[in-house]
């Protein structure tokens, strides 16, 4: 079943009754509303002015969704994840923290090649330049030691959009607010599949930073960026306001989770998609596997 994400910018109320979360709006003459807890994936609380119960946050919890705040800026700023993810959590741990170098060096190998050989399916369907893309996909070393992620990064963001003084940074101009609201939701998702997967979102196979306690899951989301990409291409054509990144926005960028990728062979929502990758990568570090299963962008 496809989890539903929920937002929330506005002051509000919430609860559990029933196995059900209550959304009360105090002062306003508005009537409650109830949704299902176990159809929730990800809870995005934008307003200062929201209030939750332990009992719902504990529920939450047990039922593997994630709870994502946002700071001044409106940008996710932290992510609220269950303790306990898995019932062999402790055995899965242990063959994480096991993997020999080599086998890191292979999984970010096929992690950078995956995610070049999506950006440069991306930009051939915008007819745009891809074909050094597709080129390095094949070139990529055990390891990345020629760094071609980088080198297909600056070739993809230079070519992907037609936007006068754009490039990808994180405090640049638009629609740099929409990839990072986009990527920090994507973000969420990951550091949810890895943590139901029994992995730990922090101990990464290439990204190593000792401030980052996610990790693995920035390693691991990165083939899957291409779909955040693809999304806010589409709303940039659309030729909207992007200026400020209102409610209208989030909301189309929250569908992120529910959007289709194309998987060893079929089609699977993202974040069903995202348990699959997760899966297969703690079948690697066990030895039952070699291979990450990562989408092909279509």
């Amino acid at each position: 079943m496809i989890k539903r994400s929920l937002f929330f910018a506005n002051p509000a109320y919430l609860s559990t009754k029933n196995e059900q979360l209550l959304i009360s709006f105090p002062g306003e003459e508005k009537e409650d509303r109830t949704v299902p807890i176990e159809d929730i994936g990800i809870l995005v609380l934008e307003n200062p002015q929201i209030t939750l119960t332990n009992g719902l946050i504990t529920k939450l919890i047990q039922n593997k969704a994630s709870v994502v705040n946002c700071d001044k800026q409106h940008l996710p700023c932290s992510i609220l994840q269950p303790l306990v993810g898995h019932t062999e959590q402790t055995e899965r741990f242990a063959a994480q923290l096991k993997a020999s170098l080599p086998l890191k060096k292979n999984l970010w190998q096929q992690t950078v090649s995956a995610k070049i050989s999506n950006q440069a399916q991306h930009l051939f369907r915008r007819n745009k330049n891809h074909k050094k893309l597709a080129r390095w996909a094949g070139e990529v070393k055990s390891g990345d030691t020629d760094n071609h992620e980088a080198i297909a990064a600056a070739h993809y963001w230079q070519n992907l959009f037609d936007l006068e003084g754009f490039s990808r940074y994180r405090h640049g101009i638009p629609p740099n607010n929409l990839l990072n609201y986009g990527y920090a939701i994507l973000r969420a998702v990951t550091a949810r599949a890895l943590i139901s997967s029994g992995l730990l979102p922090g101990v990464g196979i290439f990204h190593h930073n000792k401030y980052n306690a996610f990790a693995l899951a920035d390693d691991i989301m990165e083939p899957y960026r291409i779909y955040v990409d693809d999304l806010v291409y589409e709303i940039v054509a659309s030729r909207v306001e992007i200026t400020e990144l209102n409610t209208e926005l989030k909301s189309h960028l929250l569908k992120i989770p529910a959007l289709d990728v194309f998987i060893d062979g079929k089609w699977s929502p993202l974040m069903v998609a995202l348990s699959r990758t997760t899966n297969s990568l703690y079948e690697c570090f066990a030895n039952l596997s070699r291979k990450v299963l990562y989408p092909v962008y279509q």
